[in-house]
């Protein structure tokens, strides 16, 4: 037996997780769930955004699945309790620093995606996230100037094993997709960039088979728009990872549609999963959140922590198949509410 932790957090969170849910529940595996409180829902509940009740539960679960967190009533609370501060903090204690973002058009939703239909239908790429490092978690502050003017500060760094961890996931991803791995820096004017680059140069003498590739990360925004069928496995890091990762999700029709998987390595045990769209605090409650994202993030539940690829095929097939018939919630052009998209995938599973 399998446990699932879903921790559904704040917004839209609770809703794209309850259908998720039901699509794992309906392939009748030998699986259990396990609910706990996170985000700003964890601190109305325990007094912080990760209580330790929900961390024990992350911890020994076979594998995540997470909605969202974000609450406009948590941004006035320290730093240190914010309902972001959940996400980050299970990031690093369970060292996932391999985040994984697919972004795959659908055939059928070339009208929704913001490129040309000729030029959205060649999008089948995945950008590869380092998740533990870059200014995210450097060190960080604020501090008065000699003339006495405020001042904020973030940190960018990264050492050279945190880079040949992250690379070495993206060249063995690029050997199992189309041996293309393109290696999205700043090395022109950041040092850590360079070193980023170098490092990866390095490795890459390990992996003679697979094509690699450097770009600035300015110039791949611009080619994710002019070209994005060029890409097969972007490798970046945290900052560049984040921005490049939502670009691509509109380049492939919607934020709603695209899931992500955050891994320790290549496997995924105690991996976490979950849509990379935030928790929409303005529609939350309100039936109107896509929970496509969040279903195709279990499938990769289903692929990379507990190895069943057909289930997990199946799974994607059924989302496939839904937008074939026409289902579209609002993000889509469409009218459906979150049930009702979630009830059009379940019956094509």
């Amino acid at each position: 037996m399998k446990t699932i932790a879903i921790l559904a957090g704040d917004g839209i969170g609770p809703e794209v997780t309850a259908e998720a849910r039901r699509i794992l529940e309906a392939l009748n595996l030998d699986i259990t769930f396990e609910e706990g409180a996170i985000g700003y829902a964890g601190y109305v509940a325990a007094g912080h955004p990760l209580p330790p009740a929900t961390w024990e539960l992350a911890k020994r679960a076979d594998a995540i699945l997470f909605g969202a967190v974000g609450d406009p009533r948590g941004d006035a609370l320290d730093r240190a309790l914010r309902p972001e501060q959940a996400i980050l903090g299970l990031r690093k204690q369970l060292g996932l620093f391999a985040n994984l973002r697919p972004a795959t058009l659908f055939p059928g939703l070339e009208d929704a995606s913001a490129l040309r239909p000729e030029v959205a239908r060649e999008i089948d790429m995945v950008i590869l996230r380092e998740l533990t490092g870059d200014v995210y978690f450097g060190e960080k502050g604020l501090r008065t100037t000699a003339d006495g003017k405020r001042e904020g500060y973030d940190v960018m760094s990264y050492n050279e094993e945190e880079v040949r961890r992250i690379a070495v996931v993206g060249f063995e991803m690029a050997k199992r997709r189309k041996n293309k791995l393109c290696s999205v820096d700043k090395a022109n004017v950041l040092e850590t960039s360079q070193l980023w680059r170098d490092v990866v140069i390095e490795l890459s003498k390990d992996y003679p088979e697979v094509a690699l590739t450097h770009m600035y990360v300015d110039n791949a925004a611009m080619q994710l728009v002019r070209n994005p069928g060029q890409f097969d496995v972007i490798v970046t890091g945290n900052l560049f990872g984040d921005i490049l990762s939502d670009q691509a999700s509109m380049c492939a029709g919607s934020i709603g549609m695209l899931p992500s998987a955050s891994l320790r390595a290549w496997s995924g045990d105690n991996g976490l999963y979950e849509p990379i769209h935030g928790s929409a605090p303005d529609i939350a409650g309100q039936g109107k959140a896509n929970p496509c994202a969040t279903i195709l993030s279990a499938a990769m539940l289903l692929r990379h922590s507990l190895d069943l690829h057909d289930e997990a095929a199946r799974v994607e097939a059924a989302v496939s198949a839904a937008l074939k018939g026409g289902a579209r919630t609002a993000d889509l052009g469409g009218t459906m509410t979150t049930a009702a998209m979630g009830d059009a995938v379940l019956a094509a599973l």
